[in-house]
């Protein structure tokens, strides 16, 4: 079995984790949490999205969020733009780094941005060109990669086709979001193998849900695969607008078990984002959803 020895996690808490709350979390809160996730050692750190504060209210207060962030050496903030409107706004607000989205299910793009995924890809290449003008790094989402809300099962190669679109316009790193959670090992492993024929598995990341329960699972999987980019959201933050009954991100915390107990490195202290988690956790008056989060803190 071949594993990665290091791993580098993108922490999507303080974006897709938040972006779901119904309840506004405050400027100095998400700065706080931003804050906490650099002292405990993450590389990347989504700080918030240039959406329509009509469909995400809770990502109003992006630009003013990033202003107010002190950038650590060695961290990245990027921010998740929609279009050339939200691409323009995030380089006002002095964004370095942007994140674009699609998704490998027709059914699922028309419920979020209301377009098909050929238009949908299509609109983002003055997104693409004004990135390269301005210097600005663009990472791509696909969504649905390994089931849809509203079609069920979703083909690798379709997958395949979405991703490969999105690398070839110019975007560094793939992620692979299983929107709703339904993927299992085996399905997660096919998918990797028809998507790493059109881009470089180096360049790719699992972003994976944990409604039913697979996350660690699949990851573990795609792993074996030499998958190096993990993306996760602190105390298991989230869900999706667009996708009904779709839980939380898998838990930093419990990928960072995961890997420590394989020996892979991460750079990132388990006590420092415990903290982290439980701060963001209080605020929001709930249990953390990680496990690992739940059981150290019980046993100290």
């Amino acid at each position: 079995m071949q594993l990665p020895e290091k791993v580098k996690i993108v922490e999507v808490g303080p974006r897709d984790g938040l972006q779901n709350e119904a309840t506004p979390v405050p400027v100095e809160v998400k700065l706080a949490l931003i804050r906490k996730l650099e002292e405990a050692g993450l590389p990347v750190i989504e700080a918030g999205s240039f959406v329509s504060p009509r469909w995400v209210p809770q990502m109003a207060s992006s630009a003013e969020v990033f202003r107010a962030i002190d950038p650590k050496p060695g961290v990245s903030y990027p921010m998740l733009v929609p279009n050339r409107k939200g691409l323009d706004a995030a380089l006002e607000t002095g964004v370095k780094e942007i994140a674009i989205f699609a998704a490998a299910s027709e059914s699922f793009t028309q419920k979020n941005i209301n377009c098909s995924i050929g238009e949908s890809i299509a609109r983002y290449s003055d997104v693409m060109q004004g990135a390269e003008q301005a210097g600005v790094k663009v990472r791509g989402y696909v969504s649905c990669v390994l089931g849809c809300p509203y079609e069920g099962e979703i083909a690798a190669d379709r997958v395949a086709e979405v991703a490969g679109r999105l690398h070839d316009m110019g975007c560094y790193e793939i992620s692979l979001g299983d929107t709703v959670g339904v993927g299992t090992p085996l399905k997660a492993q096919r998918m990797i193998d028809a998507v790493s024929q059109v881009v470089p598995v180096a360049q790719l990341a699992a972003h994976f849900h944990d409604t039913y329960g697979q996350a660690l699972a699949n990851l573990f999987a795609v792993l074996q695969q030499g998958v190096s980019v993990i993306d996760s959201s602190v105390s298991g933050l989230g869900g999706c607008p667009y996708a009904r009954g779709a839980s939380g991100n898998v838990a930093t915390e419990d990928v960072l078990y995961m890997l420590n107990g394989l020996g892979i490195e991460t750079g990132i202290d388990m006590d420092r984002l415990l903290q982290a988690g439980q701060y963001i956790s209080e605020h929001l008056q709930r249990q953390p959803a990680s496990k690992v989060a739940r059981a150290l803190t019980a046993k100290a």
